[in-house]
């Protein structure tokens, strides 16, 4: 069953949406922004995964994955308030774990490798790699 508010709120917004895209004055210049600057480089494997506190440096990694490698990468974990590990840098806001869709984790790894900034990069065994902008280490977990 889905909740009324919700779905009173989806319709609110559709109408604003579809009114405000009517109202518009055709004169107005279109504003152009690089596609870089137009989406974000990433997405999100579920609405739990926080990734909102990523700072610019980690930002501009996952960047440049998406440019190296044609695709978004899809954050599985990000912000983590409570880490398995202890010092982990999910805890601060500054690593991802992330997947690609449709290539490998090898592709992965060396689109990361060659990011500015980038610190740690780890593998899992399940096809998730590890990007965080702390010291520079690599490490395989399986």
């Amino acid at each position: 069953m889905q909740n009324p508010a919700l779905l009173a709120m989806a319709g609110l917004f559709a109408l604003q949406s579809a009114t405000s895209a009517v109202g518009q004055d055709s004169k107005r210049p279109a504003i152009h922004l690089p596609k870089h600057e137009a989406r974000l480089a990433y997405t999100v494997q579920t609405v739990s995964v926080r990734a909102g506190c990523f700072p610019a440096r980690l930002r501009a990694v996952l960047s440049h994955i998406a440019v190296r490698t044609g695709r978004r990468p899809m954050i599985t974990s990000g912000l983590r308030p409570h880490p398995r590990r202890h010092g982990s840098l999910h805890g601060k806001c500054l690593a991802a774990d992330i997947r690609v869709p449709g290539l490998s984790e090898r592709a992965i790894i060396a689109a990361a490798s060659s990011a500015p900034g980038i610190g740690g990069i780890g593998s899992y065994c399940n096809g998730i790699v590890h990007v965080d902008v702390g010291p520079r280490r690599r490490w395989v977990d399986c």
